[in-house]
């Protein structure tokens, strides 16, 4: 690990810890009656107007649009597969399994990247295609995942410690589809505009995605839910510190470590989630559980040391 990055390195593990803590805020906010579109609009929203507030006091000059149809396009896709449609599937998913389950199952992406990354190398040159991340199959990359994805499956496995469920499990990996595919392209993105309107796009996007989901969303808005101290007080860390700053910090991480490199480290997420959820839900962690969160974090490590191409 080179010098100059190591900064970016503990910049991405620290927005993993702070997303591994989100899964428990979320299933919080579903406990409390909210529903999984209208806990994403309103996490958004607020990141929304954060971001306006960073822009416009910035020193840079606001840009509303890209510099194509191609990259703004490429934006909306972003929004979706980073915004809307990652946060639907996950919320949606919480709502059926415990909140390690989700996480673990999300800590797949990873290994969706890595395989993406592959096969989009072999498209003919372009812009996109060479800002993916230049990466050779090798033991320290096959061996991290595979030793990586071991120890999520004794978590997930573990019977004594979570539940499964079909649907949230299905929903989990789409989550990690989607953000798999985010991860592709963002950092590209990030180096051509900056972290600040690259991630100001990527919050619109998701919010004008997520408007057909909210017809049902109604109960999510009432004064009795949002005035209660932990519903208020989980939004305004969802949608100022997890979605924010986290998504400016990782998408600049992003684009100083490359795409596979930075999305390894969203194995380390159940990591956080089962020490919280263990606190603040009572998600109990077993000897099992505990081991394979150890395997995990040896898996990144090395899978952190692969053979680049």
């Amino acid at each position: 690990m080179s010098s100059n990055k190591f900064a970016y390195h503990l910049l991405a593990l620290a927005v993993v810890a702070v997303w591994g803590v989100t899964f428990v805020c979320t299933k919080t906010l579903l406990g409390a009656g909210m529903d999984p579109a209208g806990i994403f609009a309103v996490r958004f929203t607020l990141a929304y107007v954060g971001i306006w507030v960073l822009c416009l006091t910035g020193k840079e000059k606001v840009r509303i649009f890209s510099d194509s149809l191609k990259d703004e396009l490429m934006f909306l896709f972003l929004g979706v597969t980073g915004g809307s449609f990652y946060f639907l599937t996950e919320n949606t998913a919480l709502a059926y399994a415990q909140a390690s389950n989700v996480a673990f199952l999300v800590c797949v992406a990873p290994v969706f990247t890595a395989i993406f990354t592959l096969i989009g190398r072999r498209f003919p040159e372009g812009r996109f295609v060479d800002g993916l991340e230049d990466v050779k199959v090798g033991f320290p990359l096959v061996g991290g995942t595979v030793l990586a994805l071991v120890g999520m499956a004794m978590v997930l496995f573990d019977g004594s410690s979570l539940e499964l469920s079909l649907k949230g499990d299905l929903l989990s990996i789409g989550a990690a589809l989607c953000w798999a595919l985010y991860s592709m392209f963002m950092g590209q993105m990030t180096k051509d505009y900056g972290a600040l309107m690259a991630t100001r796009k990527v919050f619109f996007y998701g919010l004008l995605t997520i408007i057909p989901f909210l017809s049902g969303s109604a109960d999510s808005f009432s004064l009795s839910i949002l005035g209660q101290p932990v519903v208020y007080l989980n939004l305004l860390f969802l949608g100022l510190i997890a979605s924010l700053a986290c998504f400016v910090a990782w998408n600049v991480a992003m684009s100083k470590l490359g795409n596979v490199t930075s999305t390894n480290y969203v194995y380390l997420n159940p990591v956080f989630t089962l020490i919280t959820a263990a606190i603040i839900l009572g998600e109990r962690m077993t000897p099992v559980s505990m081991i394979g969160s150890v395997a995990i974090l040896g898996g990144v490590v090395l899978a952190g040391q692969r053979q680049r191409g």
